[in-house]
């Protein structure tokens, strides 16, 4: 008899658009989850509403997040994609989980600390509520493995504290959810100008996006930050090189890759203009079949409402079963 697939839940906000970090980061992990798990994949809005989004603005957002995660590689036939806003069921766990959340321990998320600091005049209860909401995300479907980034492991140890509260109060019902990545180190992108890692929001011209045209890509990448190119022998390579060279692993074969770093290890000199034109042309043969289907994909919005309804259709059943067997435990069961 076969085994029931463990569940994964993962979900990302219609704000921005993704970039290579999203997709060395994340979207590469799903893509081989897919294959393994059981998977929901939503994109988020209604997170988006904490920071006020155009109404005009967010249908199309929703659209291209949902065409680019396919065009990257996710398969409508092999996971649940969906939007948020179309499981009520989320919203209605949200407001019994909030009652098993403390006004404390959520001033004290250092995301919410962040949002304070760079938006003081809009502090709203979505804000510190939020990792409920997440939390929340991944319960439904009662979620054994999420797929998260560093920054996120408070959020997740939270989604396990409510779990633990509402099994402990109510009877068993939540698994804890765990971080997975097979094990593997997480891949981060660092920015092209050398600060942090790459943004949605932060630095456009230092941020490689899927939807970025490849004129667009040659520029960024001749722009990146670099080293003089001159070196001692054996010397260490500056962590300005280190970025390129962690670039063009990625998207360069490997005979490329050895052939700057033994450049370095030899001689401590590289051609920076001839790695960053060979760089770029990785790059575009890269990002470019993956805009392309994307933008075929966003043409045809009876496709994506169609896969988006398939999704909703899923994870609402699921979604359902779970929150009938909450309001019993609770004991909001009357008839």
């Amino acid at each position: 008899m076969a085994t029931e697939k463990e569940i994964v839940v993962s979900g990302i906000r219609p704000t921005g658009y993704l970039h290579l970090g999203n997709y060395f980061g994340a979207i590469r992990n799903y893509i081989r989850m897919q294959e393994d798990f059981n998977c929901y994949f939503f994109v988020a809005d209604w997170h988006s509403l904490t920071t006020h989004p155009d109404p005009k603005d967010l249908p199309g957002n929703v659209m291209r997040v949902l065409a680019e995660n396919i065009a990257s590689g996710l398969d409508p036939e092999k996971v649940s994609l969906y939007v948020q806003s179309d499981i009520p069921e989320i919203a209605e766990l949200y407001l019994l989980m909030n009652t098993l959340a403390y006004v404390g321990e959520l001033e004290r998320v250092p995301t919410f600390k962040d949002k304070v600091r760079l938006q003081p005049q809009n502090v709203n209860a979505g804000l510190l509520t939020y990792p409920v909401l997440m939390s929340v995300d991944i319960l439904i479907q009662r979620a054994v493995k999420v797929p998260v980034g560093k920054d996120q492991g408070q959020h997740l140890e939270m989604a396990r504290n409510f779990a633990q509260r509402f099994n402990h109060r109510y009877g068993n019902l939540f698994p804890e959810p765990e971080a997975f990545n097979y094990g593997d180190s997480l891949v981060r992108i660092a920015s092209l100008d050398g600060e942090g890692k790459m943004s949605k929001s932060e630095n456009e011209m230092a941020t490689l996006y899927l939807a970025d045209e490849d004129d667009m890509i040659i520029a960024k990448l001749k722009k990146a930050k670099s080293d003089s190119g001159s070196g001692e022998p054996g010397s260490p390579i500056p962590e300005t090189v280190q970025n390129l060279l962690d670039l063009m692993k990625l998207v360069s074969t490997p005979d490329v890759v050895s052939f700057y770093e033994e450049a370095w290890k030899n001689t401590g000199n590289i051609r920076f203009g001839d790695l960053k034109k060979q760089l770029g042309e990785d790059m575009v043969k890269f990002i470019s079949p993956i805009r392309e289907r994307a933008k075929d994909l966003q043409r045809d919005t009876d496709y994506l409402k169609k896969i988006m309804k398939a999704g909703a259709e899923k994870a609402r059943a699921n979604a359902a079963q779970t929150l009938q067997q909450a309001k019993k435990l609770i004991g909001i069961n009357y008839y």
